[in-house]
């Protein structure tokens, strides 16, 4: 009688679980109309979406915190004024981009594009920035990008524009795997030239790709096949580099200093206390971070180390923040996508902040097709350039003929800070990008993610790397 009893109960909860699983819709509430049914147009909807993490990638919930300084402006710039701020639900990097994640890149880029061989060669990391006129680091430049004992050490020596081509490329190569994994599109291993994946070309129908064995049936159209489209939620959104508040939000990690709706204390770093040691009872006196901790000291005393690093670490060689994100403070800076302005806390959304909004739509040739260049991405024009917005446009303070003048300059944002005598130039400009964090070569005033500083998007150094994010999209948590 017992075992009936246990039966019954268990089938009692399987009963209740299920009436607690989302169902799928399969008629329209405002027509009727079956969905994903061929019988009737076969229109079909995804009811039960909610996104999956992409790889490598840790789910940030969104929410408001105060963006800025926590502490005094010791360099008295005042260009991070604290100020509330909303960030949405996005996904970021567990750590930066490895050296081994860029070894990969390179030889990808050198079996896609035989022929194109500059491709390659701008993509390499500058590995110069490791020379000193009065230092011996010889063996970084030789060895950093390529030997095996750094593979798991962030990757430096890239620009901003490197950096934010390598989240293009691999926005392309994870869906690529997904499609071929789902067996929606075969594997092609020697695609070259114009006819490479990328999402862009493949969701418009440009790239010439193989179907795989379960191609997805086009229902309106009886024994027909189709491509993947955005609707059918296969395919993820694009890899990019983080906002600046997006970063700032994930480095300080408030979740864990939460009573309810109340934050209860802010953080001076991407832990509490205000030193870089654990003052965690089971890690109490651990460094958190690898940095400077005084003149000439990049890593303690040989017997009894601090950090234990002399240059960078491998990329989860210390605690994860309350976010599971390794390495917000120290290691390396890393590039966000931010054009750098003083003022941007001032005039910043308080929604999604973001300094360097530019709106794009793809080209068309006059038969109303899509174009794409020599490398098989699909080619993009300007439609409206927003990184001077209160700044660089007649809004601005700056002399409006001035900024018209275009025979002074190619480039307007040249004219920013010059004076009607051209006697001044600043190094802001639209090229300025920002970086976050601190590094191991810097004082620990700089691991505060509140700080912020910014070098031109062309250079690169040895102390400057980076890491991606991904947009949520919908409200449901993830997967």
């Amino acid at each position: 009688m017992r075992f009936y009893t246990v039966i019954l109960l268990s089938f009692s909860l399987l009963i209740a679980s299920c009436s607690l699983m989302p169902k799928k819709k399969t008629a329209s509430s405002t027509t009727g109309w079956d969905y994903n049914n061929p019988k009737n147009g076969g229109f079909e909807y995804n009811a039960d979406y909610s996104q999956s993490a992409g790889p490598g990638l840790v789910y940030v919930q969104g929410g408001t915190f105060p963006m800025g300084r926590v502490e005094q402006d010791v360099i008295f710039e005042n260009n991070n004024t604290p100020r509330r701020v909303t960030v949405a639900s996005f996904y970021m990097d567990e750590t930066e981009v490895r050296n081994v994640d860029w070894r990969e890149y390179l030889y990808w880029l050198q079996r896609a594009y035989p022929s194109n061989p500059e491709v390659y060669r701008a993509a390499l990391p500058d590995t110069l920035v490791w020379r000193n006129e009065m230092a011996y680091n010889e063996p970084f430049l030789e060895n950093y990008l390529r030997h095996a004992a750094y593979s798991e050490y962030p990757v430096v020596g890239v620009s901003w524009i490197q950096a934010t081509n390598y989240c293009k490329w691999r926005t392309d190569r994870v869906n690529e795997r997904i499609l071929i994994n789902d067996k929606i599109l075969a594997e092609d291993t020697k695609q070259s030239g114009q006819n490479v994946f990328t999402s862009d070309s493949y969701l418009n129908g440009l790239y010439n790709g193989t179907d795989g064995k379960r191609p997805l049936k086009n229902l309106g159209k009886d024994g027909a096949t189709r491509r993947t489209s955005m609707s059918d939620g296969i395919v993820l959104p694009r890899y990019r580099l983080p906002t600046e508040a997006e970063w700032e939000y994930a480095a300080v990690a408030l979740v864990g200093n939460l009573d309810e709706e109340v934050i209860t204390d802010r953080r001076i770093y991407p832990w509490n206390g205000n030193q870089i040691r654990s003052t965690e009872k089971n890690e109490r006196g651990q460094f958190m971070a690898n940095s400077v901790r005084g003149r000439g000291d990049y890593m303690g005393v040989a017997g009894s180390l601090n950090d234990g690093f002399e240059i960078t670490a491998p990329v989860k060689s210390f605690q994860p923040n309350d976010l599971g994100l390794y390495c917000m403070a120290g290691n390396v800076n890393e590039w966000v996508q931010d054009v750098y302005r003083p003022t941007s806390f001032q005039e910043f959304n308080e929604f999604q902040p973001l300094r360097g909004s530019v709106y794009t739509n793809f080209r068309k040739d006059s038969a109303g097709n899509f174009s794409r260049n020599d490398l098989g991405e699909m080619i993009k024009d300007t439609v409206a350039n927003f990184t001077n917005f209160k700044d660089g446009d007649t809004q601005s303070n700056i002399d409006a003929e001035i900024w018209r003048d275009s025979t002074k300059s190619k480039n307007s944002s040249d004219l920013m800070y010059t004076d009607l005598k051209g006697d001044f130039k600043s190094r802001i400009s639209d090229h300025s990008r920002v970086y976050k964090g601190g590094s191991w070569k810097d004082r620990p005033y700089w691991l505060s993610p509140g700080t912020r500083r910014y070098l031109d998007e062309r250079k690169s150094t040895n102390d400057i790397g980076f890491r991606c994010a991904m947009t949520k999209l919908g409200d449901a948590e993830p997967k």
